[in-house]
């Protein structure tokens, strides 16, 4: 949207939208601590506690390119008001099947396909309306506030979510969700959000929805550095989401906690991003944002591998990894996102982030299918410390890779654009090969 960019942002807009979505992810946050630690004592199986992970996982990595293009297309507005509602009334279902006593493992992992659905269509709408309601030299540091959003959902969601398993029936904490969805979506029905420019179809050519993926998929395929930092986030993947979907079973089965013991981690990994967090809105992070990534991902996993070699008895050393992995977090997760914020084209913005969101998530199921079984045969502990000591040595790899390292010098805000008309010309050579 070229008039956009040269007019003042609607910060206002996005704050009021924002605040609504915060408070809706904090009834979510509470809803899926309760499910997973529901999913713990009902079966105590490692493999379910992937697998419940891996449902979460199908939507992003299978329909992330089509909704990329989609949310593209579509009034994002709308795209993120629906989301919205699908995932709530999901929600509304189960809690009826919990409060009738007709519940199953397989309902739970319905809902969480669900919530991931709509949150593949939901995620990239928003990241894609910010830069077109921020401005660019503010995306680090609005980041910087998500981080510390999650930390604080960290800090409250796990705690409260145990203590109202203690006071209400599932179906009562499942109805906290619903209520807090509503938040999210009054601001959607009355707030304008700004829709890019549709580029002109190269060659003549009408745009169609796979010439649109095609753009997408070339866009990432001419851009080195951004692709490597897709590669460097798909082995991350590989290794830390199914030491966190294991997390329940490190506490129970080594350090022999409860609920409480769980909450106690997820709340000071939750400060430990609200710590990171206010500190990367406070100082901006390095001048090249890769740089402040890398660094936090090696802090990332010099926390997992904390958690891993902490000895039963040494339940506080396992906090500390917890804390560390917290703070950490904020620095890779914040200015990776300002870097394709600030650089990708903004009417390319939901099929390149979906891209990379989807191809960097494809890891995560594989590496739930090997890490379920392998804690049930070799110890949780195992694999947490496999998974840190990966993570450490590819933030440390990062450096020595000069491509990422200018991953910013691959495009121009004004060149951008440009490239992006010519790939659905080019795509298609990409796609033969």
């Amino acid at each position: 949207m070229q008039a956009q960019a040269d007019t003042p942002k609607p910060m206002k807009t996005f704050m009021l939208i924002w605040s609504g979505q915060a408070i809706s992810l904090f009834g979510s946050a509470i809803v899926q601590f309760a499910l997973i630690w529901w999913l713990t004592q009902e079966t105590g199986s490692a493999t379910v506690l992937a697998t419940a992970s891996l449902v979460g996982l199908v939507p992003p990595v299978v329909l992330g390119p089509f909704a990329g293009v989609l949310v593209d297309r579509w009034s994002r507005r709308l795209t993120m008001f629906i989301a919205d509602g699908l995932i709530a009334l999901a929600t509304v279902v189960l809690a009826y099947l919990f409060w009738i006593e007709a519940i199953a493992v397989w309902h739970v992992f319905v809902l969480l396909f669900v919530r991931a659905l709509g949150g593949s269509f939901h995620h990239p709408a928003f990241q894609a309306s910010t830069v077109l309601m921020v401005p660019k030299e503010q995306l680090t540091r609005i980041q910087g506030f998500n981080q510390i959003l999650e930390g604080s959902l960290g800090i409250v969601s796990a705690p409260l979510g145990a203590i109202l398993l203690g006071v209400l029936p599932m179906q009562g904490v499942l109805a906290i969700d619903v209520g807090t969805a509503v938040f999210a979506m009054l601001p959607l029905l009355f707030l304008a959000i700004p829709q890019p420019d549709k580029q002109p179809a190269a060659a003549g050519q009408a745009a169609t929805f796979w010439l649109d993926m095609r753009a997408g998929l070339w866009y990432l395929w001419a851009w080195p550095g951004l692709l490597l930092m897709m590669l460097l986030a798909m082995l991350v993947n590989l290794m830390l989401v199914p030491s966190t979907s294991l997390l329940p079973l490190l506490i129970t089965d080594h350090f022999g906690g409860g609920a409480l013991q769980l909450s106690y981690v997820h709340s000071i990994f939750g400060v430990g991003i609200i710590v990171g967090g206010v500190g990367l809105s406070a100082w901006g992070g390095f001048k090249r944002r890769i740089v402040t990534s890398l660094s936090g991902l090696i802090g990332l996993g010099a926390g997992f591998l904390l958690m891993g070699l902490a000895p039963a008895n040494a339940f506080w050393l396992a906090v500390c990894g917890g804390f560390i992995a917290g703070g950490m977090i904020a620095m890779v997760n914040g200015p990776v996102r300002a870097i394709m914020q600030a650089v990708i084209a903004p009417e390319m913005q939901g099929r390149v982030l979906t891209l990379v969101i989807s191809l960097s998530s494809a890891m995560a199921p594989i590496g739930l299918m090997m890490a379920g079984p392998a804690s049930d045969w070799l110890g949780v502990r195992t694999w947490f410390m496999f998974a840190g000591v990966v993570t450490l040595l590819a933030g440390t790899a990062g450096f020595f890779m000069p491509v990422l390292i200018h991953v910013e010098d691959g495009r121009s805000d004004e060149s951008a654009p440009e490239q992006s008309s010519q790939v659905s010309v080019m795509g298609e050579t990409a796609v033969a090969d």
